[in-house]
């Protein structure tokens, strides 16, 4: 018995000691963790029972020229209710009222808010949703319902506010306005003005300290934020929404027409470089008609422009002083053959022995590669110098993601070969963006002076300018004076009797040049081959004041009229027909205030001969209607007349005395 005590005790003690090596573990890890690690669970604790959210800071607005909203951020108010929130006292005073409420604003009976409200009071939901969606004024209002007047801790109200970005003219010029978003792989990507300009748009998030009420669910702690957010400054656009939607509805009814893959246009101030339209629109899906902005074609397509790049040929021979535009060459029957490549005119037979000028005005290639061939040939790194000083070799710096790149091919290049040269002189071999071609043909029209593209002018907080921008000049000078009379003389020339006659209006004026690139002629044994329509000029043509240029891509050829004349000169014409005969006229009337001695003399015996008082009825016979009864009207009669012309009858006769309460008939004949 006492050896069986014995082990009972030995157990005993055994027990005690491994209770007491667990005490001691479990203390030493308490004590770890409050010094050691007490403050990572501190914060681990706080971050699952009270957090700071991120409260999004309203975008600035992109307004364009005009003042038009483009774009702009719209508060969107999720209304949720702490049923548990708010006393007894308070819930059961004021449930009947703030049920009322919500019944007359959002159109449901007072008794589904009220129940719905005693519910949730019931089954202690701290998350019933009131209302989605409501714009700021919704939200004010309800705001200031009873029991939710006294605010988030005592009335149990849970605002969840987003913001919505909104273009308020629709999807015109969608893709330069742009975006700014976070894909689905959490990164930050965007387009256009809304990218190329966030860190003035985006403004600074602020902070709201919430605490966590349910899986899922926080609500405020209180009332205000920890830190408030800063809103966006706004962006004033150069875009004009007038000019944008004549060039947006010119160029989507041409695609519709030719049934076209895709198109651009852009129209900007000769003077300043502003853009006042852009449009780029294609084909959602080639079966059907549907286009859409999906693409800035106008900045990032960087392609062969064909015949509007023999601009640069006119250019570099006039002011290199290599020939004059009266230089006659033969033509070749339309064909000529550059070490097995054949050059060959649009026009069948070619155009016989033309000038120069002439050859340009009618777009002849053979003409044209004769001339640059003949004079540089020899030494074709300054015909492309010319080129480069005239920065066509490099992108414009545009404040955009992703614009194109121009290829100038340059003697040095292994890819350099006999054929560069006459290839380059009808816009083959080369690559440039519509932008680029355009601000070329901007700077003729504005005496030389190449100017930036620009979509931005100012940057705004209220009235307050932030940030100006001002034009910006590429090159002062891209050729003499007297070069520049003598392009804009040929550019009215093919409008006026040129490739360009069809757009000819004698209603007013138009300089430009038409191009047909044949694209994709070599892939694929040319199988891909289609054809590139544009027209780039300015109007009017005597003082510039704004320039354009249309390019369209794969037009329909079924009809044989893919021609730049057919396919994107017509939308330029639209374009300059709707602004110079729709706008408002601002014809200043000069000397309007201007005396004229014959008329003041004239005027002082009228107001003497009217200020005598006239006591009988005057002889009407003969007067105009109109005089007669301005002058009856003067001595206070009542008058009526019956058709149209001089006075043949008077109801009383002249010399009678004038009676104010009668009726005089006059018979007009």
């Amino acid at each position: 018995m006492a050896v069986e005590d014995k082990h009972i005790s030995y157990r005993i003690y055994l027990v005690a000691f491994c209770i007491f090596i667990m005490t001691v573990a479990i203390t030493f890890k308490l004590t770890k963790i409050q010094w050691s690690e007490g403050d990572y669970f501190r914060k681990l604790a706080k971050e699952r029972t009270v957090r700071n959210f991120v409260i999004p800071a309203n975008k600035g607005n992109i307004y364009s020229a005009d003042g038009s909203l483009l774009a702009t951020s719209i508060p969107n108010y999720n209304i949720r209710f702490d049923a548990v929130a708010p006393k007894t006292s308070d819930f059961e005073k004021l449930v009947k009222p703030l049920s009322d409420s919500l019944g007359k604003m959002l159109g449901k009976p007072s008794s589904f808010y009220h129940t719905q409200l005693r519910m949730a009071r019931v089954n202690k939901n701290r998350y019933l949703t009131i209302a989605k969606k409501m714009s700021y004024t919704q939200y004010m209002k309800i705001k200031s319902f009873p029991l939710f007047n006294l605010g988030t801790n005592k009335g149990g109200m849970i605002t969840e506010q987003k913001t919505v970005r909104e273009y308020p003219i629709g999807r015109i010029a969608l893709r330069t306005i742009g975006y700014d978003r976070i894909n689905d792989d959490g990164k930050r990507d965007g387009k256009g003005i809304e990218w190329s300009f966030r860190k003035y748009l985006n403004g600074k998030d602020g902070k709201v300290l919430k605490q966590k009420i349910a899986k899922g669910q926080w609500k405020p702690i209180r009332d205000v934020n920890e830190v408030d957010p800063q809103d966006g400054y706004d962006v004033i656009s150069t875009i004009d929404v007038y000019i944008q939607d004549i060039a947006h509805h010119a160029l989507l009814k041409q695609l519709k027409e030719f049934k076209a893959e895709h198109g651009c246009v852009v129209v900007m101030e000769t003077k300043t470089g502003k853009v006042k339209a852009i449009s780029n629109l294609g084909k959602l899906n080639p079966a059907d008609s549907t286009y859409m902005e999906t693409q800035n074609y106008a900045i990032a397509e960087s392609h062969e422009p064909g015949s509007t790049f023999k601009l640069v040929d006119m250019i570099a021979l006039l002011d290199d002083n290599k020939i004059d535009t009266s230089k006659v060459y033969d033509s070749k029957g339309g064909i000529i053959d550059y070490r097995g490549s054949k050059v060959r005119d649009s026009h069948e037979g070619g155009y016989g022995r033309i000038s120069l000028a002439r050859g340009f005005e009618v777009s002849s290639n053979t003409i044209m590669v004769q001339a640059v061939y003949e004079n540089y040939r020899n030494n074709p790194k300054e015909f492309v110098d010319r080129i480069d000083r005239m920065g066509l070799n490099k992108p414009l710096g545009l404040p955009f993601q992703g614009e194109g790149k121009p290829y100038i091919p340059q003697p040095s290049d292994k890819y350099w070969s006999a054929i560069s040269l006459p290839w380059m002189a009808f816009g083959y071999g080369v690559s440039v963006t519509p932008l680029q071609t355009l601000t070329l043909y901007n700077a003729v029209a504005n005496n030389g002076e190449m100017v930036k593209p620009q979509f931005v002018s100012e940057i705004k907080e209220w009235n307050k300018i932030i940030k100006k921008y001002d034009k910006q000049v590429i090159n002062s000078k891209i050729c003499s004076d007297e070069t520049i009379k003598k392009l804009k003389a040929v550019l009215q020339n093919v409008v006026k009797k040129g490739t360009g006659s069809k757009l000819y209006s004698k209603d007013f004026s138009m300089a430009g040049k038409t191009g047909t690139a044949q694209a994709n002629y070599g892939k694929n044994g040319g199988n891909d081959k289609h054809y590139i329509s544009s027209f780039v000029g300015f109007f009017p043509a005597e003082n510039p004041k704004y320039s354009c240029i249309v390019v369209v891509h794969k037009p329909n050829t079924s009809g044989n009229n893919y021609y730049g004349a057919d396919v994107a000169g017509p939308v330029f014409k639209r374009i300059a027909q709707k602004i110079f005969t729709d706008s408002p006229s601002t014809n200043e009337i000069k000397n309007l205030n201007k005396k004229i001695s014959k008329q003041e003399l004239a005027y002082e015996e009228y107001k003497i001969k009217a200020s005598s008082e006239i006591k009988f009825i005057p002889n009407l016979r003969g007067m105009s209607g109109m005089d007669a009864v301005a002058l009856l009207e003067n001595l206070k009669l009542k008058v009526k007349v019956i058709g149209v012309g001089k006075v043949k009858k008077q109801s009383i006769p002249a010399g009678q005395s004038l009676d104010k309460n009668k009726t005089i008939v006059l018979e007009l004949s």
